[in-house]
């Protein structure tokens, strides 16, 4: 006879809670709760570019003609300087509209929350599922007490 196990497979233990953090971030990601960075082309505006000078042009020494003896002149050499470009002039970036004052967390209604969540919570279940609910609805509560507390200040 074989036995049948009641317990999960813990590589599809890891696999449930990988899929589950990765769409947590997911969600986070698209609902803008992950910060997002903020650069600004004035970071890069700040490099200067080097200018290379020109490479030297030699001068052509004039033919001699027939057979005169060679003689040894000093080689003349021209240094053509390369223009030098203004830097690139960048406009300054509009100045960030000044922000909203944050709202902060309220004690009063996350306790106010908290109690009438532990309430409600408190009407369902019995024995430990009771207890349980009652515990959720007071987390639950606080944190929509919060949220509403900041909406009305």
């Amino acid at each position: 006879m074989s036995q049948i196990f009641n317990r999960i497979h813990p590589l599809m233990a890891a696999a449930a809670v990988s899929v589950t953090l990765v769409s947590l971030v997911g969600i986070a990601a698209m609902t803008d709760v992950l910060p997002k960075s903020h650069s600004s082309v004035e970071d890069s505006a700040h490099t200067t570019a080097t200018v290379a000078p020109a490479p030297a042009a030699l001068a052509a020494k004039p033919r001699d003609s027939g057979n005169e003896t060679m003689r040894s002149k000093p080689a003349v050499r021209q240094v053509a300087r390369a223009p030098v470009r203004p830097a690139r002039q960048y406009l300054d970036a509009p100045a960030p509209a000044p922000a909203a004052p944050v709202a902060q967390n309220s004690p009063i209604g996350i306790g106010v929350g908290a109690v009438v969540g532990g309430l409600l919570g408190n009407q369902v279940g019995g024995g430990n599922g009771k207890t349980l609910a009652t515990i959720a609805g007071a987390v639950g509560g606080g944190y929509i007490g919060n949220e509403v507390a900041k909406k009305n200040q």
